[in-house]
């Protein structure tokens, strides 16, 4: 802690009095901060005593400047002062220069040549293997004091900083005991880095607590400690306690108090509670609360504008802030999110491997990958391209924009890989339906796969038909890997079951699970009841499902559409009754696909497209060919029961196929491929409507719909019809 350093320890000692005027002018020289004359004044004397050295080396520890320390440190050796009685402060001030400077191989040679050292000596090097990371030496030189010197505060300090940074309580609960022994546990700075120390080191929570308790005096950052402390483990709710007492205390907070606190934020309500403390305390505008805000507004998926007020409230924006609100843009306006960071570099703000994440991240929204291409361009030309984030983004950023050639590519040439670049990958892999490559990647992981590389591969066997794999790498969870298989890893295994017919054994699945299964369980149950008609199971699972999200209309939807499927079109009607009296509705078909940079929005039949007449003209020829080809409409979930003709032109508007034959009017001849976004499933009539156009055409066809990718070409699909 700032409060505790070495150079601080030094202001205690008493000042040696200057023995010429001119060592008094290099002194007041210091004293006003002007460095450059107080140096250039000081190598003019002829023999500077102590009092000109100490002041020079102390502002050179204060300001980092390592380059002066060391003209100083080699003036010293050269000059008569080298005899000089007081050699022991200014080996002490030399010691606490280079550990200041970040240059603690150059401090320790000055600590071991000392003839005498005092306890400044040890505290000064302590503190500088401390605050350089250096822990170990911090823990070794501490045990080696002990022998000569009862350690201060400044000491206890730093080797509970080092227990903490270092993650390593056996050390810190020896310098808490010693601490104890020689009564310095009562001291407020002690105090400050006991809890620090206890709060990063996982499981240690409690000890914190009760130092904090014991504390006869707290200052500001002592409450902080602690609230961070809360945070780290994970307990918000303790943090907002415990902030809550620090209010009714009347103990003032400071910024860093509300950062934490904000992290600490549960929901939305709270995070706008602690924005409005911010701006009536006045701190809405620092440049860490404002970004604190923005990344709580984020996680809570609160709406951009309120996020784009707290960014306009920043006085003084810096990289930090940029990504901030980049990143809340990114899941609900990644056009606006691409626009502010063009902006970002139009103000001289260099992007680093967070923001670029970020930005790749935005892409990942786009029906194509071209602004995905753009952003990795930049990388490139910016040295990003090894940063394992920024590779990780790009995979899932090419993979969600239908380019799994790009995904797998960025996979390959990354130089380091970590576990999310490996889930990534399977992720990938799985949702374009390329189950082989999928294992493969789950086989040559060199990290313990966690719960999400499990719903990857899980959703990989599901999508392709591994039926045997998938049971065998569901039961290896817990027995190989020993990671408990939670709902989203059930709602794979029922969906893998179901997929394949064996609807049965999934309910007996679901019916032994260990907790409470949710709508995602059902909802795949209920699907593979409707594809292969068991409609005794799947009443069940609707009737489950209904009861979780009674305002879902999944639940009613596939019921209908069941009852459509073996034409008991009464039954069908009266579900579609129920859902209209409780006033639940259907979520609209919509599809999207990407036209000389704008995106066309379709709904079922194109009524709001300005060239719905043309398009479905062009529609009409398109079915025509088809039919030639061999189409024939599948009308069997069509609602009523009305003739074959009727049917035909309800299904000729759906939206996926309104927006492919948009694509196909307006795509330039050297357009390779299509690309599609939808919303929900895809049906089973514009799955064969689309296969036969990629082969009709001669265009590779991507739609995205809401499970996965369906690559269409020369009259094939991906999925090999199984979706």
């Amino acid at each position: 802690m700032a409060a505790v350093t070495a150079a601080e320890f030094f202001r205690t000692c008493p000042p040696l009095p200057p023995s010429t005027e001119s060592s008094r002018r290099v002194l007041r020289l210091v004293a006003a901060g002007n460095l450059p004359k107080a140096a250039a004044a000081f190598f003019s004397l002829g023999s500077p005593d102590t009092a000109a050295y100490a002041a020079l080396l102390h502002a050179c520890a204060s300001h980092r400047l390592l380059s002066l320390g060391r003209s100083l440190h080699r003036h010293f050796l050269l000059s008569s002062s080298s005899a000089h009685p007081f050699t022991l402060l200014l080996s002490n001030h030399l010691i606490n220069m280079y550990s200041k400077c970040g240059r603690t191989d150059l401090a320790r040679p000055v600590f071991d040549e000392m003839p005498h050292r005092n306890l400044v000596s040890w505290t000064a090097l302590l503190t500088g293997y401390s605050q350089s990371g250096q822990h170990r030496q911090c823990f070794h030189l501490f045990s080696s004091m002990l022998a000569h010197h009862i350690p201060n505060d400044y000491g206890i300090v730093a080797v509970l900083s080092s227990s903490a940074a270092a993650r390593h309580p056996r050390h810190g609960k020896q310098a808490h005991a010693l601490a104890s022994k020689i009564s310095l546990d009562a001291n407020v700075f002690v105090g400050n880095s006991l809890i620090a120390m206890y709060s990063s080191c996982d499981g240690l929570g409690d000890d914190g607590r009760l130092v904090f308790e014991t504390m006869p005096f707290r200052n500001v950052i002592t409450w902080n400690s602690m609230i961070a402390g809360f945070s780290h483990a994970g307990k918000s709710h303790l943090s907002l306690d415990l902030f809550a007492r620090m209010r009714r205390s009347s103990a003032e907070f400071d910024k860093a108090t509300l950062i934490s606190i904000i992290s600490s934020s549960r929901n939305i309500q709270q995070c706008s509670q602690l924005h409005s403390l911010c701006i009536k305390s006045f701190f809405d505008s620092e440049t860490e609360v404002a970004t604190a805000l923005l990344k709580a507004y984020t996680s809570f998926n609160a709406d951009f504008r309120d996020c784009s007020n707290v960014f306009s409230t920043i006085a003084d924006h810096d990289i930090v802030s940029w990504t901030g609100i980049i990143a809340a843009y990114c899941e609900q306006n990644p056009t606006e999110a691409l626009s502010m960071f063009c902006r970002l570099r139009r103000e001289g703000f260099q992007p680093d491997r967070h923001t670029l994440s970020a930005a790749v991240k935005a892409c990942s929204g786009f029906a194509n990958e071209k602004q995905c291409m753009s952003v990795n361009s930049l990388i490139l030309k910016s040295g990003y391209a090894n940063e394992t984030a920024v590779c990780n983004a790009l995979i899932h950023a090419y993979s969600r924009c239908g380019n799994h050639e790009f995904a797998a590519r960025t996979f390959e040439q990354m130089d380091i890989r970590d576990q999310i670049s490996w889930n990534s990958i399977i992720k990938a892999h799985a949702a374009h339906g390329k189950g082989k490559e999928a294992l493969k990647a789950f086989e040559l992981m060199d990290f313990p796969p966690d719960s999400a590389t499990f719903v990857g591969v899980l959703t990989a066997c599901g999508h392709c038909g591994y039926v045997n794999d998938g049971r065998r790498i569901f039961n290896e969870m817990l027995e190989v890997y020993r990671i408990a298989p939670q709902r989203d890893h059930y709602a794979c295994m029922v969906d893998i079951l179901g997929r394949a017919g064996e609807v049965s054994e999934a309910e007996v699945l679901i019916n032994r699970m260990p907790m409470e299964p949710d709508h995602v369980v059902w909802s795949a149950l209920l699907g593979a009841c409707r594809k292969h008609g068991e409609s005794e199971i799947g009443k069940k699972a609707a009737k489950r499902l209904m009861e979780l999200e009674p305002r879902n209309s999944v639940g009613y939807v596939m019921m209908s559409n069941m009852y459509c499927a073996t034409r008991r079109f009464d039954e069908a009607a009266f579900v579609r009754k129920g859902m209209r009296e409780c006033g639940v509705k259907k979520e609209p078909g919509l599809s999207w696909i990407e036209v000389r940079d704008h995106v066309h929005e379709f709904s079922v039949g194109g009524h709001l497209h300005p060239h719905r007449e043309k398009i479905v003209v062009e529609l009409r020829r398109l079915v025509v060919e088809l039919k030639e080809m061999g189409y024939v409409a599948d009308t069997k979930l069509v609602l009523h029961e009305i003739c074959e003709e009727h049917k035909e032109e309800q299904l000729l508007h759906h939206s996926e196929k309104m927006a492919l034959v948009f694509g196909l009017m307006n795509a330039s001849s050297t357009v390779a491929s299509l690309k599609i976004m939808k919303n929900i499933r895809i049906c089973e009539d514009c799955h064969i409507f689309i296969k036969l156009a990629s082969r009709c055409t001669g265009r590779g066809i991507v739609v995205r719909d809401s499970s996965r990718f369906h690559h269409f070409r020369d009259g094939t699909c991906s999925c090999g019809d199984y979706w």
